[in-house]
């Protein structure tokens, strides 16, 4: 659940309590949810949650089952309308399935969302893990390999500001980064070497890699290329290829004369 919303200062109350119920049904991940869960979550009265769903649900932003409320289609159709703000989403199924070292990799795209990423795109290659993220997933970008990559767009001092709360550098697994200096020291080595790196920081036994997306135009939100790899042996180097394919792949979806030319 996420916590109730503070609407008494905001401009439209109504509005931003129907993005609350919104984001709750998000986190609940299908799972149904009540009247009285809704106005419990938000901190509200039952009456007004209910008046709120009626027109969220008017609006085909969630929908009404005998156990309660999920999200509505209507929120699909928005998400894909998104989506397709990024021609470079649109080509990257494609770029993934032509690269010989990518098509049976897991690759994901996310963009950058304050001290998140949020996933945008996900080829499942031959063998799909069930542990990473999902499109729409949220997760730490301090823990995560795209979300390194990205951050090292960044200068330190602006790291240090954003990820000030402990709360953004969460213990995930033994292996996560909690410390603001070596979350600094992490970042500076993602500068050093173009690529972002996670070693079981969100999932014990898996490994990520991460590069940015040159952005094509000025002012377009950069974007992270990633792969997560399960059963990684030093000696195979598959992490080595994978990132120069990552590599490859980016810089064919900066530039649309390049999709196609991924081998």
């Amino acid at each position: 659940m996420t916590d109730a919303p503070r609407t008494e200062k905001t401009a439209a109350p109504a509005v931003t309590r129907a993005i609350a119920i919104l984001d709750v049904l998000a986190s609940a991940h299908g799972q149904p949810l009540g009247i009285s869960e809704l106005a419990r979550a938000l901190g509200i009265a039952k009456s007004s949650t209910a008046n709120l769903c009626v027109a969220l649900e008017e609006g085909g932003l969630i929908q009404r089952g005998d156990l309660g409320y999920r999200l509505g289609r209507r929120t699909v159709e928005l998400g894909g309308a998104y989506l397709a703000s990024f021609d470079q989403v649109r080509e990257f199924y494609r770029v993934c399935s032509e690269s010989p070292e990518l098509s049976h990799e897991l690759v994901q795209i996310a963009v950058l969302d304050g001290t998140d990423v949020l996933y945008l795109a996900r080829h499942e290659g031959r063998a799909p893990l069930r542990l990473t993220a999902g499109i729409g997933d949220r997760y730490p970008a301090a823990l995560t390999a795209v979300g390194n990559a990205l951050l090292a767009r960044l200068d330190d001092e602006e790291i240090r500001a954003r990820f000030a709360d402990p709360e953004t550098r969460p213990q995930v697994t033994a292996a996560s980064t909690t410390d603001l200096d070596a979350l600094i020291a992490k970042i500076r080595r993602a500068r050093e070497t173009g690529f972002g790196l996670d070693e079981g920081e969100m999932f014990p036994t898996v490994t990520g890699v991460a590069v940015v997306i040159p952005p094509r135009n000025a002012g377009d939100q950069p974007l992270a290329l990633g792969a997560s790899m399960m059963g990684l042996a030093p000696e195979d180097g598959r992490r080595e290829r994978v990132t120069r394919a990552l590599g490859t792949a980016a810089a064919a979806l900066s530039n649309p004369l390049l999709v196609g030319d991924v081998a």
